[in-house]
């Protein structure tokens, strides 16, 4: 039988998912309701009848190519994060070279900038380079890996029993068949979550994006939706369409991949 406690700490939390979720709800419930209805009906009433007119009206907004853009730079910014990350981060775990631990935490300090920081030096090597409004200018700035990234994997990597790479090292492998055939696979669950960070991260990218491109060719699904207030004179029912189809991605992703983002942390917790 449950204990008044418990029953207390499981309501408490529902409560408290109620919160948070609601705004979610309401924003998908104004997604499905008539633009006529939005501005002459209550604010909490139901869609009657529900519509998929605000989605549809998302294609002359030049939505797809928003989002297939916003895709291909998550992708991009994905893979180079993964690769560059995880040589830096074995690097920092396990190489020894003069200077190894300086150079690690003085790059780690870089943390401590703001992002907002670095856009004008940025925007400035972008332009002088002849890459603004293009697509290598959304994603170069952040396929070399970051600071957290390297950080993350270093510290899961120094986990990793070095008696495995010496085994495999006797066995014949060289540093690379180490890294790719002991570290990586002993260290799955935390290079999901990493990606998952990096994906969710990318794909709401909005400040660069605003600044180092302009018009329709390399606009980003934030950008878009930002454009959609003064475009379509603040049409909250068109915006809501827009920001639904930006979450729904991100909310399959997590449950596609929830179990490896529970499993990163238990295992981290534990070593």
């Amino acid at each position: 039988m449950t204990s008044p406690r418990v029953l207390t700490v499981y309501l408490g939390l529902a409560a408290s998912a109620l919160i948070v979720l609601a705004p979610f709800g309401l924003g998908l419930l104004t997604s499905f309701t008539s633009a006529q209805q939005f501005a002459t009906g209550a604010p909490l009433s139901w869609p009657d009848p529900p519509t998929l007119g605000n989605y549809a009206d998302l294609g002359g907004a030049g939505f797809p190519r928003a989002i297939a853009v916003t895709a291909l730079m998550t992708a991009v910014i994905l893979l180079g994060q993964l690769i560059s990350s995880v040589l830096a981060a074995y690097a920092f775990a396990r190489l020894e070279f003069p200077g190894r631990d300086t150079l690690f935490w003085v790059y780690l300090a870089t943390l401590m900038a703001p992002a907002t920081v670095t856009v004008v030096p940025l925007y400035l090597m972008m332009a002088q380079a002849g890459m603004r409004n293009t697509f290598w200018a959304l994603v170069l700035p952040f396929v070399f890996g970051s600071p957290y990234a390297i950080f993350l994997l270093r510290q899961h990597f120094r986990t990793i029993p070095a008696d495995l790479e010496r085994a495999a090292r006797l066995d014949g492998a060289n540093t690379l068949d180490v890294l790719v055939h002991v570290v990586l696979p002993a260290s799955r669950p935390i290079l999901v979550t990493l990606a998952l960070i990096t994906v969710v991260s990318q794909w709401n990218s909005f400040m660069w994006p605003l600044v180092i491109t302009s018009g329709e060719k390399w606009r980003v699904l934030t950008v878009a939706t930002a454009g959609l207030q003064s475009q379509y004179n603040a049409q909250w029912t068109l915006v809501m369409a827009a920001t639904t189809v930006a979450i729904v991605p991100l909310l399959v992703l997590f449950v596609v991949f929830q179990r490896h983002i529970t499993r990163s942390i238990v295992v981290t917790g534990l070593k």
